[in-house]
């Protein structure tokens, strides 16, 4: 018999299936295709749709990183800009003081994002829920002050430029090696967060979210764990900072909003709380989005008379999204996906509930 998904009744039978990342012919031939597809996109795109993929790549990587904390481990975090910001003056500020390069500013991020994450973790020992959301934007303001004494110090009042990286004779400054690039660091990421969900690792922090006490009666080391998840949260999303500044070839604290950490906050719900899929699906819909906006608008009869307001706009559509996920899907753009995937499987067979509803 075939392997069909679970959804049509295959079970996993042994702990190696229980294991594979990819378990039935379905997987490994869509894996496939959609492999092909990343590497043919960047040599037919445009280059407007090779910057979105690139900023997809970026936002993958740190919607994954929140995922992990927020949606597996259960530990609210509104300090997603300030690592961010982390990771990217840390290259920045190594950059211009010292002249050095990526392979060893990229490290230093990450420790960076490291070292912020264990110090921040530590409240999550004694704080939680919304007391702990408050303990983390402390991270934001923070790394912002003393990014903006940096910068008004130094001089750098329109930001830190930086110079194109450079990987032994190679100067990365193309689009399309970009692409590469970040799609290389966007993959490696997701098959880190997918180990690690496997791992004992992954299904501690499980137990953390469903619930703390339980988990520790039933030998979890809560505090271990918790200091584990914003460790690992934040060397990511560090990452991503030093990424996307020398992507941008540019630093600057305007770019680190609060408004930044809602957006991360939004991939998180909008995508599937606690799914990786859910992680990748809402960096795609919230990097997308403004620019749906802004074509549907230039569709309008009156385009003319709302141009000045596509910022606003953009806001609007943003928060109600947000709004209509949180009401109506609450398993977010990964629980529509499985529907469709299921309704597919089944058909032509009809599911009905246990009271004969369908």
């Amino acid at each position: 018999m075939p392997n069909i998904p679970s959804a049509s009744g295959y079970f996993r039978t042994s702990y190696r299936e229980d294991f594979a990342l990819v378990d039935t012919r379905l997987q490994k031939y869509s894996l496939i295709a959609f492999c092909v597809m990343l590497l043919i996109l960047p040599w037919i795109a445009k280059p407007l749709l090779l910057d979105l993929a690139n900023q997809v790549f970026l936002a993958a990587i740190g919607a994954i990183a929140l995922m992990l904390l927020t949606g597996v481990a259960g530990q609210i975090s509104l300090g997603h800009a300030g690592l961010l910001a982390a990771g990217a003056f840390t290259a920045g500020i190594l950059v211009k003081e010292f002249a050095l390069p990526i392979w060893i500013t990229l490290p230093a991020s990450a420790f960076t994002g490291a070292i912020l994450g264990f110090i921040f973790g530590l409240p999550s020992l004694r704080l939680r829920g919304l007391y702990l959301a408050v303990s983390t934007l402390g991270l934001h303001f923070i790394v912002l002050y003393l990014g903006t004494e940096y910068e008004t110090r130094r001089g750098f009042s329109t930001g830190i430029l930086l110079d194109p990286p450079k990987l032994g004779n190679w100067t990365l400054t193309d689009g399309r090696a970009w692409y590469f690039v970040l799609l290389v660091f966007a993959a490696g990421t997701t098959w880190l967060a997918l180990n690690l969900l496997r791992s004992k690792t992954g299904r501690a922090w499980r137990a953390l979210r469903t619930n703390e006490t339980v988990a520790g009666a039933l030998g979890v080391n809560v505090a271990g764990y918790k200091l584990l998840a914003f460790v690992i949260s934040s060397t990511l999303t560090a990452v991503a900072g030093c990424l996307f500044a020398y992507y941008r070839s540019f630093v600057s604290i305007e770019a680190f909003s609060l408004f930044i950490s809602i957006q991360y906050i939004a991939m998180v719900i909008i995508g599937g709380m606690g799914s990786i899929l859910g992680a990748l699906l809402g960096a795609v819909f919230v990097v997308l989005l403004p620019y749906g906006v802004e074509w549907a608008t230039t569709m309008l009869p009156f385009a003319g008379q709302v141009s000045g307001l596509v910022f606003a706009i953009n806001h609007v559509v943003f928060g109600l999204v947000m709004v209509l996920f949180l009401l109506f899907e609450p398993h977010g753009l990964v629980g529509i996906w499985h529907r469709i995937q299921n309704y597919f499987l089944l058909w032509p067979f009809n599911q009905t509930t246990a009271s004969g509803g369908k």
